[in-house]
């Protein structure tokens, strides 16, 4: 029998039985260590480990692209040195059009301006497509009247949207707007169209029977769902408005990338012709990955957080 002065797993003043020592100190005796918890690790900073796994992730992200740079620039160069011509101006002579394009302030004017006229084509696109991609799957006589339109814009080349714009609309802002609204509209409106009907039928029944007003059924169910398609049809407008806004500024304005990329041809500078282009597409690239895609991925958490 058990009497009252016994006790299970230490002594009478609460210390800890022999040969239990607390991890991460000496053990009497054997001069051995316990390891530390996670995260505790002797002699180092706690937060070294995340660190160095968020270096690797930005090496895994940015490697790529850097090496695909320093080889084409390489390859660039050696073509420059083979072929010996004006016409293939060497990277030391497309840098140095690049830093005075950056310096003298005119990129950052130019450019300006090219993207005034594409966020303002693109809005105008983007209202006119969600409407029609909505209706096109919510009504079967708007789909069958309004498919055949859309995928006839899909066919027009940019190039043809930018020479009408110039002959109908002159040099005036609304040239370029409409234009890239044009050639944006049409590949939106078609994945709005096929989100809509991607649809879960079981979910619209569902809001149906307990009565979800319009803002819980938009908030709740139509937003989440269309997320996706609404980013990808983003993406892919937008790159289409970005070709087309360089042609219209081509042929028919006086301002923008498109009428300094024209300026140099007509310099026959092509050196000029690629330091523009490179600063564009280097443009292009950060509204992708840095704007476009952390959207698409804050949208995906919310939908997550929201969806019915």
């Amino acid at each position: 029998m058990t009497t009252g002065t016994e006790r299970t797993g230490t002594d009478r003043t609460g210390a800890e039985p022999s040969g239990t020592e607390r991890p991460g100190t000496e053990q009497p005796g054997t001069g051995s260590i316990v390891a530390d918890p996670p995260g505790t690790a002797s002699g180092g900073p706690t937060g070294t480990a995340p660190r160095v796994r968020r270096s690797r992730r930005l090496l895994r992200a940015v490697g790529p692209a850097a090496l695909f740079v320093v080889l084409a620039a390489a390859g660039w160069q050696l073509m420059a040195v083979v072929v010996d011509s004006v016409l293939v101006p060497g990277v030391g002579d497309i840098a140095g059009e690049l830093a005075g394009i950056v310096v003298d302030g005119s990129f950052a004017q130019e450019l300006g301006i090219t993207v005034l006229r594409v966020a303002l084509g693109f809005a105008l696109a983007f209202v006119v497509a969600v409407a029609a991609g909505i209706a096109m799957g919510r009504n079967e006589f708007v789909q069958r009247f309004g498919e055949p339109a859309v995928l006839l814009g899909l066919t027009i080349p940019g190039l043809v949207w930018a020479l009408l714009c110039v002959i109908w609309f002159g040099v005036g802002l609304a040239n370029p707007v409409i234009a890239v609204a044009l050639s944006s509209a049409p590949a939106l409106a078609l994945t709005i169209y096929q989100g809509v009907r991607s649809v879960d039928p079981d979910l619209l029944e569902m809001a149906h029977v307990y009565r979800f007003s319009r803002t819980t059924r938009l908030r709740r169910l139509w937003l989440p769902a269309l997320a996706p398609s609404l980013f990808a049809g983003a993406r892919l407008g937008l790159s289409l408005g970005w070709k087309v806004i360089v042609l219209v500024e081509v042929f028919g304005m006086s301002s923008g990338v498109g009428y300094q990329l024209n300026n140099a041809f007509a310099e026959q500078n092509v050196a000029a012709v690629l330091a523009w282009t490179l600063l564009f597409a280097v443009v292009m690239a950060v509204l992708e990955y840095g704007v476009l895609q952390g959207l698409e991925r804050r949208a995906g958490r919310w939908r997550k957080a929201v969806i019915v």
